[in-house]
């Protein structure tokens, strides 16, 4: 069984001829994501309801209460230069391979056929729609740390969905100073660096986040 840095290794060069040969579906991929960019960008999508939805659609292990924490910090833990980051903290069950195989997919997601048991969230753009605020996405989650680019990255020239083992930061130790010392770290996080013109939006959303919403929600207890 694959380690989930082999796992990323292996679909940076199988998915995406990442140190390989020439990907030869690398046009038909580029004309798929700019598809997905022209949609998430044309939508009017409430990035924080996605998350929120997301969440509300992930499993849980059967001694938590299902919680979703959201952590605005100054501090550059990803060393991108953005003047703020948004850490999300979920206590759920964590990714797997196949939740980060539909991450490195467009217009593929493990909620498909699973409308009937309850599943929300917006078509086709789901987590994809955090790129609406942040460029470079992070998601540390059983094991995975791995980033992923708005930008077309060198070699394969394709940006949203090719993953990348993050080395350094931020670390673990980094995401635990922010979450407390004192507590352990869900087994999920998010880290958005945000771009600079969407700061005051996300505080704005955050702000005017009402507890009422739990109403709608089936599983999360906790906002």
């Amino acid at each position: 069984m694959m380690t989930p840095r082999d796992h990323i290794e292996f679909l940076r060069k199988e998915w995406f001829s990442v140190g390989g040969g020439t990907n030869y579906l690398a046009p038909m991929l580029s004309n798929a994501v700019e598809y997905l960019s022209a949609e998430l960008y044309t939508k009017d999508v409430h990035f924080l309801m996605e998350v929120i939805q997301n969440a509300e659609d992930n499993e849980y292990p059967e001694e938590v209460d299902p919680s979703l924490e959201f952590v605005i910090t100054t501090r550059d833990i990803t060393a991108t230069g953005a003047p703020a980051t948004l850490l999300i903290f979920n206590n759920e069950k964590g990714f797997h391979g196949k939740n980060i195989e539909a991450l490195c997919n467009v217009g593929n997601s493990t909620k498909k056929g699973n409308r009937k048991r309850g599943y929300i969230g917006e078509k086709g753009i789901g987590f994809k729609s955090v790129f609406l605020i942040s460029a470079q996405p992070y998601i540390f989650s059983n094991g995975y740390q791995i980033r992923f680019n708005e930008k077309p990255r060198p070699p394969c020239k394709l940006g949203f969905i090719v993953p990348e083992w993050v080395e350094e930061s931020p670390s673990l130790d980094d995401i635990q100073q922010i979450y407390g010392p004192s507590s352990s770290i869900p087994s999920t996080v998010i880290i958005l660096p945000l771009k600079p013109d969407k700061m005051e939006a996300v505080k704005q959303q955050l702000s005017s986040l009402h507890p009422e919403v739990l109403l709608f929600l089936s599983k999360i207890k906790r906002l």
